[in-house]
């Protein structure tokens, strides 16, 4: 393994802030061929949905979502598993190891509307808070073509808020007394670059008010040792039968880092697509 030149710096900011962009992990030629990849498995699956964006719900028309890309997109993996990505990531968390949770793209489309504000935590039912986001736009992002914002210092409230962003219209969180007095800090990502965002970090982020679609993929990694805190549903312990108090642990969310150079994990045997 390469060791990742990560500055005392940036850790000392995304511990303060809960997010952080880390520059030039990714070379312009991995940019191309990793982008092609993503490109690939998100027209693959969603070639059957010809709805246009005004047809879609108001969750949809923030982002085309495609999950677990790395299971069934070969050029995927060494991206989701990128060595400099996932150092980067244990080493903010300040972990000896980590899992990956799963992997998405998150394409939203040229007139896209806002993500509404959330914190990703929630979601997933895991009892410790050592999870972390890296959000990776292939060209760069900008203010005009859906740049994410972050609450700075929400992940240490230890407020854990689900907000139901999936169905209907979501709460202001951001209007909500814990969170009303600190605007999210909206961060333009250049290419190469890494954003990484704590799973307890409230963010939000703009429309794409461009003509070309905004390209990010985003990979989810949590603390080995972790534990399933919760019953309610999530393919990426059920699928295992992970029960709750147990440690998630499965071919489903293999170690992340640290890997031996060129290694990565296996297809799960129950490959979703």
């Amino acid at each position: 393994m390469t060791a990742v030149r990560l500055s005392g710096d940036l850790v000392e900011s995304f511990r303060r802030d809960g997010f952080v962009v880390v520059p030039d992990l990714l070379s312009a030629d991995e940019l191309v061929q990793f982008g092609m990849s993503v490109d690939e498995g998100v027209a693959r699956r969603s070639r059957a949905d010809r709805r246009q964006l005004a047809e879609k719900s108001r969750y949809e028309q923030s982002f085309i979502q495609c999950q677990n890309l790395w299971e069934d997109c070969p050029g995927v993996r060494p991206l989701t598993f990128h060595p400099a990505i996932t150092e980067t990531a244990a080493r903010l968390l300040g972990v000896d190891a980590i899992r990956i949770w799963h992997d998405q793209a998150l394409y939203k489309e040229a007139g896209g509307r806002e993500t509404d504000a959330h914190q990703d935590q929630p979601y997933w039912p895991i009892a410790e808070t050592d999870t972390i986001t890296a959000w990776i736009p292939f060209d760069g992002s900008t203010l005009d073509n859906g740049a994410m914002g972050y609450v700075p210092g929400s992940h240490l409230l230890g407020w854990r808020k689900f907000v139901n962003i999936f169905t209907g219209e979501p709460e202001d969180i951001l209007s909500s007394d814990r969170l009303r007095q600190t605007p999210p800090i909206f961060v333009e990502v250049p290419a190469g670059s890494v954003a990484f965002h704590h799973g307890m970090t409230f963010h939000v982020a703009k429309p794409n008010l461009t003509e070309q679609i905004r390209r990010v993929h985003t990979a989810i990694y949590f603390r080995d040792g972790s534990t399933r805190g919760a019953t309610f549903p999530h393919p990426s312990v059920d699928r295992a039968g992970i029960a709750e108090g147990s440690v998630i642990d499965s071919d489903v969310t293999p170690i992340a880092w640290p890997r031996s150079s060129g290694d990565l994990p296996p297809t799960p045997k129950d490959m979703l697509v």
